[in-house]
């Protein structure tokens, strides 16, 4: 029995869940059960109401807003502890189109991947300035980069996730977990692909990109402290490279000049050479510092996987077979 759980993390989403929802499938092919499940990441407004008019399945709440990566993290926590093998994400405002969820799981059904990520024609998408298509396809790139893989579209939120990946995944940034989830799994070795999906008309503005510089900073920010989380060691590498290379060729020049007997002592360009490459040394022990503490937290990650593998068998075997009533929402995640 294979079981598709679709997750929509929702804050103040009335306007806009109940087209949502009515999208959504409740049969796929190569999948025998389909639920839906709801986080409502502290709403003030009518989308509990929503979602149970609709017939969700399973509602989880936040007490208070926590962001939209916390309210991601929740709905996976809660799709795994649900029994799903595959999770789908989407959004609230209805932006990708529910029709090619079948097109999304397919290559997890077929082996061929872990995770997949739903990728947008962003140079068609007419409600997307030729500014946001730029830093859209430049994210990406930059992505690529950092996490080693082939991803066309990083901020993509529409995506699959077998159960194996779901269970590995760890979410450390409050702003988004579109870009550290793929880094975070590049990292790990996971299978990633991609499918072309197609988006709906805009309904709402996008709560995420409030302003495209503050955007850009948040993303650039993301991407850098993910990358030093998980490259720690070539990162502080690379950073005290710099300061030690100009340091060298400074006390280069420095010792050029007294070889040939000038005239000048030079002691400020020698105390600067000196203070650099102390800095770029004190950078590759920080290196070594992070690295060492990169292994523990990789121990520490095999332990709370197998710790997750074990709870999800014991949730298998004392689940009941009788499905929860439409729309009762769960206990509260904090």
């Amino acid at each position: 029995m294979t079981k598709l759980v679709i997750q929509i993390p929702c804050f103040n989403e009335e306007a806009t869940l109940g087209t949502t929802l009515a999208d959504l499938p409740r049969q796929v092919p190569g999948v025998d059960t389909v639920e839906w499940l709801i986080v409502d990441d502290g709403s003030r407004d009518r989308t509990l109401e929503v979602a149970q008019a609709a017939g969700v399945d399973r509602i989880v709440r936040h007490p208070h807003n926590q962001g939209l990566a916390r309210a991601f993290l929740t709905g996976i926590r809660s799709s795994l502890q649900a029994g799903a093998d595959i999770i789908v994400n989407t959004d609230a405002d209805n932006q990708y189109c529910a029709a090619d969820i079948p097109k999304l799981i397919q290559p997890i059904l077929d082996g061929r991947a872990e995770i997949v990520i739903g990728t947008r024609p962003i140079l068609h998408i007419h409600h997307f300035s030729r500014a946001k298509k730029l830093l859209q396809n430049l994210g990406s790139w930059v992505v690529r980069l950092a996490s080693n893989t082939s991803v066309p579209d990083a901020p993509s939120g529409f995506r699959a996730f077998s159960r194996e990946a779901a269970m590995q995944l760890n979410v450390f940034n409050s702003y988004t977990y579109t870009l550290e989830t793929i880094i975070q799994a590049g990292q790990k070795g996971m299978a990633i692909a991609s499918v072309p999906v197609r988006v709906n008309p805009d309904l709402r503005p996008s709560r995420l990109v409030k302003s495209t510089p503050r955007y850009v900073l948040r993303s650039a920010t993301t991407i850098l402290r993910i990358f030093m989380l998980y490259q720690p060691l070539r990162f502080f590498l690379l950073s005290g490279s710099i300061p030690f290379g100009l340091g060298s060729l400074l006390g280069i020049r420095w010792l050029i000049f007294f070889a040939f007997g000038s005239e000048r002592t030079r002691v400020p360009s020698l105390i600067l050479a000196a203070i650099l490459i102390l800095i770029g040394v004190q950078l590759w022990m920080f290196g070594l510092i992070a690295d060492l503490l990169a292994a523990n937290r990789r121990l520490l990650e095999d332990i709370q996987l197998r710790m997750r593998r074990q709870d999800a068998i014991q949730d298998r075997e004392t689940r009941s077979p009788q499905p929860p009533p439409q729309g009762k929402p769960m206990a509260p995640h904090g």
